[in-house]
C-alpha cells in the first residue's frame, strides 16, 4: 500500500505540473474525470462538521471544538463574517481569523473558512453596517412589480468592488498568517441567489437583460447542456425562452462570485467553491419555487462558464427521500466538478449518503450545526445529536487517507437503503454482492424501522474486498468467468485500520458467514474478505 501511495503521489505531482512540490499548497487534482484533494502532499478525505452560523466567535468556539472531538472529524467548516472583518470601510480586523487558526492548530484540525460576504442564504445580512447604511450605493434587487426584495443586486459595481477588496485582503492575510495551510479550502459566499424574485428587474438589470446573450454561453457544448438548439443567438428571452429570467440571474450572480474568487486566488490560490441551496432535482420546478440564480443543478453549465476561478460548486443537502438525494449526488459528481457536500442535515437519514458520495469519488462531507449553538447541552445530549456521523467518522478517520485514494481511483462502490427496504446489488466484476437491509440474530432477520442501512465496498483485488456497513448483511455470487462455480470465503476478518494498515480483530469464518454472509449491526463495522471458487 505504501508503494502504491508513493507512486500515486509522484503521478499527482506530474499532473499538477510540479506546482505542488514548489508551493506545498492544498490542491484539487483531476484525472479521467475523477478528483482528489491533496493536503500536505497526500490524498485527504474531509470528514467535516460545520458550525452554526453564529458560532464562529471566540466565546462560542470551546463548544464547537468539543463537538469536533466527539464527532471524530478532521475538518471544521466555520464562517468568517464580512461585517466583523471590515467593521469600518478600509479598516480590517483579523482577530477572529487569528483565533480560529491558533485553536485549529492546537486541536490538530483543518479548516474550511466560509466567507459570509455579499450573500448569505440569498440575503446581504452579513454586509458591514457602513454598507447597509447606504442602500442607494449598495442596493438590493427590485422585483418584477417594483417591490423591494431582500437580496443584493449582482449588477452593482460598488458592491462587487467592496467584496473583492475585502475578500482579497482576507486571502492576503491568510497567505501570511497560515504558512502551515491549516485552512485547506475557502467557500466564496453562502447560498447565493434570490428568494421572492426570479431575477433583478431594476433599470440597470433590465438594460443588461435586453442585450445579446454573452458569447461564452452560446458555445455549442454549453447550449447543448442547457437543452438549447445550437446556433441560437440574440437576447436572453430569444435564446432561453421561459427560463431566460433564471438563466440571466444565474449568469449575473456567477460572474459576481467568480470575480470575487478570482481576485482572492490571485492573492493566495487555495481551492475555492461555492454552495447551492437545492431545488427538487426530480420535478424541474419553476425558479419561483427555490433560490433563483444560485448553482442549482440546472444552471451548473452557466456557473462553469461564468465563474472559472471556482474549483467546484457544491450541494447543500437538506432534501429528503433516497431517490431525490441520490439524484443530487449524481448531478454534482460530474466529470467537470469535484463532488463535495459542505452541508447536510445532522441526522441518521443523511449520514448514510457519505458512503454514496465516496462511491462517486467525493472529496468530503460535512453536516451542518454540529455544536450546541448556545443550548447548553450536556455531553450525553450532544453525543446523541452527532451520533449518526460520529459512528462513521470514528471508523473512517484512521483510514481517511486510504479512502481518499480509493475514491480517486474509483475502487469504491456503495448502496444505501431506500424507503422500500429492498435488497440492492453491487457489480464487482467477477462477483456480485447482494445487500439485504436489516439486522440478524441467529437465523432470524429483522427489517429496519427506518431506512438507515448502508454498505460500502472497496475492491482491493479481483477477489478481495473491504466491507464497511451498518444495519445490513451481505452475500456474494460468482459472475462473469466464475458463473456457475462453487465458491466460499477464503478468509473473512473483522478489524480496523491503524496507520494505514488493516489490523484484524477476529476471523469470521463460521456462523458469522455461513448464514447469508457477514452481518453488520447498528455500529459501522470494517470487514476484510477474500473469496475463492472451487
Amino acid at each position: 500500500m505504501r508503494i502504491i501511495k508513493a507512486i500515486f503521489l509522484c503521478l499527482a505531482l506530474v499532473w499538477c505540473g510540479n506546482v505542488f512540490s514548489q508551493t506545498a499548497m492544498p490542491k484539487i487534482i483531476e484525472k479521467d474525470g475523477r478528483y482528489a484533494l491533496l493536503v500536505d502532499g497526500k490524498p485527504f478525505l474531509m470528514l467535516g462538521g460545520q458550525a452554526h452560523n453564529s458560532s464562529g466567535w471566540p466565546g462560542m468556539m470551546p463548544g464547537v471544538w468539543r463537538s469536533v472531538k466527539l464527532m471524530h472529524a478532521n475538518t471544521l467548516e466555520v464562517p468568517i463574517y464580512w461585517e466583523q472583518i471590515e467593521p469600518q470601510h478600509g479598516k480590517f480586523d483579523f482577530s477572529i481569523v487569528d483565533t480560529l487558526l491558533t485553536q485549529a492548530r492546537q486541536h490538530k484540525i483543518r479548516l474550511v473558512l466560509l466567507w459570509f460576504g455579499t450573500w448569505k442564504n440569498g440575503s446581504s445580512h452579513y454586509m458591514p453596517g457602513w454598507m447597509k447604511m447606504e442602500p442607494s450605493k449598495y442596493p438590493n434587487i427590485t422585483g418584477k412589480n417594483g417591490q423591494p426584495i431582500d437580496s443584493p443586486s449582482p449588477h452593482i459595481k460598488a458592491t462587487l468592488d467592496a467584496d473583492i477588496n475585502a475578500f482579497s485582503t482576507v486571502m492576503r492575510y491568510l497567505k501570511k498568517a497560515d504558512p502551515q495551510h491549516t485552512v485547506i479550502m475557502m467557500q466564496v459566499e453562502n447560498e447565493s441567489g434570490s428568494w421572492g424574485s426570479v431575477r433583478d428587474y431594476s433599470a440597470i438589470a433590465q438594460k443588461l437583460f435586453e442585450e445579446p446573450v454573452p458569447a461564452e454561453l452560446l458555445k455549442p457544448e454549453v447550449l447543448k447542456a442547457l437543452n438549447v438548439p445550437a446556433g441560437s443567438e440574440g437576447t436572453w428571452s430569444k435564446v432561453f425562452g421561459d427560463r431566460a429570467d433564471e438563466y440571466f440571474q444565474a449568469w449575473s450572480i456567477a460572474r459576481f462570485v467568480g470575480l470575487v474568487a478570482a481576485a482572492g486566488k490571485k492573492e493566495y490560490p487555495l481551492p475555492m467553491y461555492t454552495n447551492a441551496a437545492l431545488r427538487d432535482p426530480l420535478t424541474n420546478p419553476p425558479a419561483t419555487n427555490y433560490e433563483s440564480g444560485g448553482p442549482t443543478d440546472n444552471v451548473i453549465p452557466i456557473w462553469k462558464v461564468a465563474a472559472p476561478a471556482l474549483d467546484l460548486v457544491a450541494p447543500d443537502i437538506y432534501l429528503s427521500g433516497s431517490e431525490r438525494i441520490l439524484k443530487v449526488i449524481g448531478l454534482y459528481g460530474r466529470s467537470d466538478n469535484a463532488l463535495f457536500v459542505p452541508e447536510a442535515g445532522l441526522s441518521s437519514d443523511k449520514s448514510r449518503y457519505l458512503y454514496d458520495v465516496l462511491a462517486h469519488g467525493g472529496i468530503g462531507f460535512s453536516p451542518f450545526g454540529i455544536d450546541d449553538n448556545g443550548r447548553g447541552l450536556t455531553e450525553t445530549e450532544l453525543k446523541e445529536d452527532i451520533k449518526p456521523f460520529a459512528s462513521d467518522y470514528e471508523v473512517l478517520s484512521p483510514m481517511a487517507s486510504e479512502m481518499a485514494l480509493w475514491a480517486f481511483e474509483g475502487k469504491i462502490k456503495a448502496v444505501v437503503e431506500h424507503e422500500d427496504h429492498a435488497n440492492q446489488t453491487i457489480d464487482l466484476g467477477e462477483w456480485q454482492a447482494v445487500v439485504t437491509f436489516g439486522t440478524r440474530q441467529g437465523g432470524e432477520k429483522f427489517q429496519n424501522k427506518e431506512p438507515h442501512g448502508k454498505m460500502m465496498i472497496v475492491q482491493l483485488g479481483e477477489n478481495k474486498f473491504m466491507l464497511i456497513g451498518s444495519l445490513c448483511h451481505i452475500t456474494f455470487h460468482p459472475t462473469g468467468k466464475n458463473t456457475g462455480k462453487a465458491w466460499q470465503y477464503l478468509k473473512t476478518e473483522e478489524g480496523s485500520y491503524h496507520n494505514g494498515t488493516f489490523k484484524p480483530l477476529r476471523i469470521l469464518n463460521g456462523d458469522e458467514t455461513d448464514w447469508g454472509g457477514p452481518a453488520f449491526g447498528v455500529k459501522p463495522t470494517v470487514v476484510q474478505t477474500s473469496l475463492i471458487t472451487r
